[in-house]
This record gives C-alpha cells, sequence and structure tokens, in this order.
C-alpha cells in the first residue's frame, strides 16, 4: 500500500493481508492482544500513539469517530512531526543567536537520542546548502513515518508473526523486493554498490545486510537468537549512525560489513573460522563507526569536549564507538539468553578489541606485527589468538578498502570524505582554531589527499593481505583496482595544478 493509499476501513493492528492468511502460532509468535480496538503488541511510543489518536476521536464528536483508525493514526503523526519540526527551528534560532562553539547546545538541534549528546553539530555553521539537507531530511523522515505499509511490516514483526515473503526482507515495500533481492544474491561479489542497495531498501541497508548474512551463517539457529531482539538492535545501530554525516553514516557501515563479508570468505580464512569468529567480525563491522559526531580525535580533544576526558586523549572515538555498542547490545537483550560470563566478559572484550583496531593512529602497530607474521610463516588459524588478530586485519581494510574498488565507486566515497573534512575545516576556521591537515578546502585538493592516504596507508596494508591470501582473485582484483585509481587520481591533480598554474601567470 502506497502512502497516498491510506484511507478509511483499514485496521492499525492487523494487515490487510494477514486477515487472508491465519498464522499458525509458535514459539515467537504470539496472537495479537486487543483492548479497547487497541493493539498491545505494539511498542509504547506506537501504544501512546494511538491511544492518543482515540483520545482525539472521542473529542472530535461524531464526524470525528466517523474515521477510520489509520487517518487518525497518520494524523497524529504528521501533528508530532510538525511540534517536533517547531521544536527544532525555536531551539536552532536561540543557538544561532548565541553564536559560539558549545558543545552543551550543539547537540539539541538533533532529535533526543542517546550516545555522544552533547555532539557536535556541524549544522552550526547554518549555509544554506545545510539548511536544505536539514529540510529535505525531515521531508524523509515525515515520508517513512506516513509509510502505512512499513508500519503494519513493522508491528507484524514485534507481534512475532512469520513474513509471508521469503527470506529476510520484510520490511521493504513490495516493489523493491525483487531489485533487493537480486543484489543479495550477489552480496558477496567485489563489485556490489552499496548506494544502490541502499536506495533500494529506503535508506535500510545495514538491517538489511546484517540479517540476511546473519541467515547466510546461520547464527540465527547457532546462537539461538531472538528475531524481534535482533531487529531492535539493528535497528538502534542503524539509527545511531548520523545521516548529516557525508561520510561516517550508516551507509558506511553498511560498505564495511559487505567488505568483511567477502573477507571472511577467503578460503585462507573460512576453512577456520568458527561461528563465534564470524558473529564478532559482521557485529564490529556493522558498529564499528556507530554515533560519529562527524569530526575527528583532534577536533575532540582542542574543543576539550567530553569524550576526550572520558576516554583520556586516547582512541577517543573507537573506544565510543564499543561502548556505545554494548549499551545497544544489553539494551535490546540479544544475547542475555547467553550465560552471563560467556557474553560479558568474553565477546564484550572480543568485540571491544576488534573495534579498536580501527584506529588509524595503529596503524604502524599493527601493520609491522602483520608484516612480522608473513615474513616468518608463524601464522596458525588454528590457535583462536591468531585467528582474531587476523579478524582485526580484515577489518582494519574492510574500513579503508574504498580505494580498492571500481573507480565510480571509489570516487564517491572519497569526495564524502573529503567533504566530511572540510566540514570540519570551515568549523574549525569559523571559531578561530587550528585547522586540520586534510581539512583544508583551499589547500588540500581531493586528489591529492587521496594520493596521500593511497600511498602512506592504503598500499602499505593491501600488499600484506596481497601475501596472506596467497593471493587470490580477490586480492588480485583490489590491486588492480588501487593502482588504476591512484593513476586517475595523479591525472587529475596534475589537471588541476595546470590549470592553477595557467590562472596565475594570466593574472
Amino acid at each position: 500500500m502506497r502512502d497516498s493509499g491510506l484511507g478509511v476501513g483499514v485496521d492499525v493492528g492487523v494487515c490487510q493481508d494477514e486477515a487472508s492468511h491465519s498464522p499458525v502460532w509458535g514459539p515467537l509468535r504470539t496472537p495479537p492482544v486487543t483492548c479497547g480496538g487497541l493493539s498491545l503488541a505494539l511498542e509504547l511510543p506506537a501504544l501512546i500513539r494511538q491511544l492518543r489518536a482515540a483520545w482525539r476521536a472521542r473529542r472530535g464528536g461524531p464526524r470525528e469517530s466517523e474515521r477510520s483508525e489509520a487517518s487518525r493514526w497518520v494524523e497524529a503523526e504528521k501533528e508530532e512531526v510538525e511540534e517536533g519540526k517547531q521544536d527544532i527551528e525555536d531551539r536552532s534560532t536561540h543557538l544561532e543567536a548565541d553564536g559560539r562553539l558549545n558543545a552543551g547546545h550543539a547537540g539539541v538541534l538533533l532529535a533526543e537520542r542517546r550516545g555522544s549528546y552533547p555532539l557536535i553539530d556541524l549544522h552550526i555553521l547554518k549555509t544554506s546548502a545545510q539548511q536544505g539537507e536539514v529540510e529535505s531530511g525531515t521531508r524523509r523522515k515525515v515520508k517513512r513515518l506516513l509509510s502505512f505499509q512499513r508500519y503494519c511490516h513493522a508491528s507484524r514483526l514485534l507481534r512475532g508473526l512469520v513474513p509471508h515473503t521469503p527470506g529476510s526482507l520484510h520490511l521493504l515495500d513490495d516493489d523493491y523486493l525483487g531489485q533487493a533481492g537480486h543484489m543479495l544474491s550477489k552480496v558477496g561479489t567485489w563489485n556490489f554498490d552499496i548506494f544502490l542497495f541502499d536506495r533500494l531498501t529506503n535508506g535500510n541497508s545495514l538491517v538489511t545486510l546484517m540479517c540476511h548474512l546473519f541467515n547466510v551463517y546461520g547464527l540465527i539457529h547457532h546462537f539461538q537468537l531472538d528475531m524481534v531482539k535482533l531487529h531492535r538492535f539493528l535497528g538502534m545501530v542503524q539509527e545511531d549512525y548520523h545521516s548529516q554525516n557525508p561520510y561516517h553514516n550508516a551507509v558506511h557501515a553498511a560498505d564495511v560489513t559487505q567488505a568483511m563479508y567477502c573477507y571472511l570468505k577467503e578460503p585462507k580464512l573460512a576453512e577456520q573460522l568458527s561461528p563465534l569468529d564470524v558473529f564478532l567480525g559482521l557485529m564490529a563491522a556493522a558498529s564499528h563507526d556507530v554515533d560519529h559526531p562527524g569530526v575527528n580525535q583532534p577536533f575532540l580533544i582542542k574543543t576539550r569536549h567530553h569524550l576526550a576526558s572520558l576516554y583520556q586523549n586516547t582512541s577517543v572515538l573507537e573506544r565510543h564507538h564499543w561502548r556505545s555498542t554494548v549499551g545497544m547490545l544489553r539494551e535490546s537483550g540479544l544475547l542475555s539468553h547467553l550465560p552471563i560470563f560467556d557474553w560479558d566478559t568474553d565477546m564484550e572484550q572480543q568485540l571491544g578489541s576488534l573495534i579498536l583496531a580501527t584506529d588509524i593512529s595503529r596503524q604502524n602497530e599493527f601493520l609491522l606485527t602483520f608484516r612480522e607474521h608473513l615474513d616468518n610463516q608463524d601464522l596458525d588459524l588454528q590457535l583462536a589468538s591468531h585467528r582474531h588478530f587476523m579478524l582485526q586485519i580484515a577489518l582494519k581494510c574492510a574500513d579503508i578498502c574504498n580505494p580498492c574498488r571500481a573507480w565510480e565507486l571509489s570516487r564517491q566515497w572519497s569526495e564524502r570524505v573529503c567533504e566530511e573534512f572540510y566540514r570540519q575545516g570551515d568549523l574549525e576556521r569559523k571559531f578561530d582554531l587550528e585547522i586540520s591537515p586534510m581539512c583544508n578546502q583551499q589547500a588540500d585538493s581531493v586528489p591529492a589527499n587521496q594520493i596521500g592516504f593511497i600511498s602512506y596507508i592504503v598500499e602499505p596494508l593491501f600488499e600484506e593481505w596481497y601475501r596472506f591470501t596467497e593471493p587470490s582473485l580477490l586480492s588480485q582484483t583490489m590491486m588492480g583496482h588501487l593502482h588504476k585509481n591512484k593513476a586517475c587520481w595523479s591525472r587529475l591533480r596534475y589537471a588541476q595544478t595546470s590549470l592553477e598554474t595557467q590562472t596565475e601567470g594570466q593574472v
């Protein structure tokens, strides 16, 4: 059902396709409980909205009672969204009048949420382009809130009903099921277009991809995971990525997860990995940048952000990503059925070790250790410690693998990460702070940044990964893309330099 198809006679608590199929109730499938025509199987926010809509209907008199519950629910959602927009605009005006970088007030521009609050909000610059992004983001949020079909699918899931459509795509609109399903059948290929997949899944690429991979590896059955808790946890992780970040957002997390899946399939690794290794590798990839504020660690330190003080200026962002993930794991209760020793002292620590490995300041430390193992030929993947080290290396490769993608995908990621750097540089310039390296748009061009990144960070790590895989077809493909992309950026930088020199000569 489309958004425009909301009409009279549709029951909020039950989808139309459920009426014609009497479900068989299983261990996780409890029949919907209703009270006064309201479904009590919904989560508390949805139930509160229904109660509010019912109260408005009674207050409205006979004509209001003739409306369907679906129409009242939509109107209630619209009013909430409008109230939220007005509240955000009022607080934005107050902050703009203040005119100072105040971490305690910057966070009010975003909806209330868990995580690094108060966070660094780059919309404090209040440029016209960013105002447009805020408005378009609000429109997308309204569209998602008013998607009645999405509401039906979500309420069905929360009641524990098995979807009628096969696979793990039951949260998608019908028009996208075929295309997204076709893409997932090729999720293990290196030319996977995560941007297209995110559009086909209506911005739910991370949740959809993780559910699919958990099914592929049989992790749900192996760890006896509750599907409702799993979706709740993945939803929290996806929502805690900041969509206003050009680079460090949920699409980047999905891209890293897809790359991690490709690396876990490498024959030399796949033969030795246990289900726990795969579970931790995928979870770390999905959550390795959760709640990223869009600025780097030096920025947090010199602005005296509370996270820098909390983690004593050491791996600030990575520690926050890890602790945020642990908090969501406990809040969702995903692993609560396991013995507390297994997930509290072991799984959480291993997950943190993987996420902390993505700290770029520890690049040389891991690279030298990896090189020594390869030189000495003493990697024994029968040992749990050696398998864990290789998971760390695989996650590091997945996190910086963008220059190893095909040019069209690699170029998009390069422009996105530089845009995020430039936003930080503009913020530093606005408040008279020292501009961080690669963040000065006037001096640091995209080609120059990428050539330096490839030469000093990406190439050394992937050359050792190439040796480890002996080499595999995937490694050969990645190194081919890496060399071609570096040559393309070199040509672009040469053309840019020639144009600047010519312009200066004319002046």
